[in-house]
């Protein structure tokens, strides 16, 4: 199962980064929270597009040693970083795994300068809790990761930022995420990305 999610976790990482790339400026400073093995970020900065002076940082509740970024343990609560610490925070594919997702979201939003980006599953379409749910095991019963098969709607992800008042200043869904074949089972309507307004967020 480990090698069949590398080809599909390949393709899933460069359709992300291609989303990053038309976000991040010169110089930003960038988290990626629940960063697990840091390859979002090192994709990012190691590709010819990424404008210059891009700074990575990863943070995980268990660093896991040899992370081709920088990478700082916390607990699972408070990041530890000073607020508007980063200009832009990406928390891809986690917060389905918190028990609190809205209070793992404000602090992503407490930390960012400028902007987070979230990238998520949406309970869209037909037999969308099932196709999800088997992905999820699929993705993370090797690594011994826990699931909590909770995955939210596009309205109530609308209804999220709201609570955190945070506006969406991007929404993509439906997004190509896999491979032919692939894409048409456990992509499209089931993926989302949601850019959010830290700045304003943290106005309110």
């Amino acid at each position: 199962m480990k090698s069949l999610h590398r080809g599909i976790y390949a393709e899933r990482l460069r359709r992300l980064v291609d989303v990053l790339i038309n976000l991040v400026q010169p110089g930003d400073r960038i988290l990626d929270v629940g960063c697990g093995n840091g390859t979002l970020l090192d994709a990012l900065v190691r590709d010819p597009r990424c404008p210059k002076g891009v700074s990575p940082m990863g943070v995980e509740r268990v660093a896991r040693g040899g992370e081709p970024i920088p990478v700082v343990a916390y607990d699972g609560g408070r990041l530890p970083f000073d607020d508007a610490s980063f200009d832009v925070v990406t928390v891809a594919d986690v917060l389905h795994h918190e028990p609190d997702d809205e209070a793992l979201l404000r602090e992503c939003l407490r930390v960012a300068r400028r902007m987070v980006v979230v990238k998520d599953h949406a309970r869209e379409g037909p037999l969308a809790q099932s196709r999800i749910s088997l992905m999820d095991w699929a993705a993370n019963a090797p690594y011994g990761v826990p699931c909590l098969y909770r995955y939210h709607s596009l309205q109530e992800w609308r209804a999220l930022c709201s609570r955190v008042h945070a506006p969406i200043l991007k929404l993509i869904s439906p997004m190509r995420l896999y491979p032919r074949g692939w894409e048409l089972v456990f992509g499209g309507r089931l993926q989302v990305v949601a850019v959010l307004d830290a700045a304003a967020a943290r106005e309110r």
